[in-house]
This record gives C-alpha cells, structure tokens and sequence, in this order.
C-alpha cells in the first residue's frame, strides 16, 4: 500500500475563527454551508481550506499551543506574471493582510512576497518562470 498523492484538507489554528473567517471572505473566498461556529470551510480548487480554533486544533493533535512564530509552513498562491503578484499582493493588503516582505525578484529566478494573515500564517504569492499554469491555475511540473 503507498499514500495517495493529495491533500485534501488543510486547517489552519486560528485564535478567532469569526475574524478570520472575515479576512478571508474579504480575499473573495466563500465559507461553505458545512461551516459551524467553531470551524470554518472553505472549499478551493483541489482542496478545502478549514479555520479552527488553535487552542482545539492543538488539543485535538494532543500537542502544546505553543507560542506564535514561524511554524516553518507557508502557503502559496502561484500566478502567472510578476504583475499579477504585485496586484494580489496589494490586495490581501487591503484585505487586511499584513506585509511581511515586499514583492521582489527572488535568488531561484522568480518573483515573490509574502504576507500574513490575521493569526501570522505565512502566505506567499509568486511568480515562477520555469513553471507551467494551467487553465485552472495549477501548477503543471515537467518531469
């Protein structure tokens, strides 16, 4: 037996699920009907997004909440021009993001910034040359 290749879900810990289930709505992403109070989902090309409670999240896991900082996790968001990071970029400002490095060109060739969310998750929104989109928005790796 061997794991099928696929993330369906990916939750993130949050400490007030209501704001940062604003912030993302305010990026344009709808919460689904499956939503509850104390979890949000968000269903994405490919994959759903949860917010839940970090504290729960922690002790679900059976693991310490332990204080914020990097978790040595980001989550990307591709596009297909050095122009389009710029606009994303702007606009999860204005939805509120906060800025955590400037959209520059990058050692490996590309371009690309990063902000966080309300809770300090890392999002980074990117540009990669040597990467093919498809129609979809996804990315196709050669061999």
């Amino acid at each position: 037996m061997s794991l099928d290749r696929r993330i369906s879900l990916i939750t993130l810990g949050v400490e007030d699920v209501a704001r940062s289930t604003a912030f993302y709505e305010r990026l344009g992403w709808s919460k689904s009907g499956a939503s509850q109070d104390a979890i949000t989902f968000i269903q994405l090309k490919g994959v759903t997004l949860a917010l839940f409670s970090r504290q729960s999240l922690a002790e679900d896991a059976h693991v310490d909440n332990t204080a914020r900082g990097f978790s040595g996790v980001t989550l990307a968001h591709n596009v297909t021009s050095e122009r389009g990071v710029d606009a994303v970029y702007k606009f999860a400002l204005s939805c509120g993001a906060t800025a955590v490095k400037e959209p520059e060109k990058v050692f490996w060739g590309g371009y690309s910034g990063y902000f966080a969310d309300p809770d300090g998750h890392l999002w980074e929104v990117a540009y990669n040359p040597f990467v093919t989109m498809d129609a979809e928005g996804h990315l196709i790796l050669d061999a």
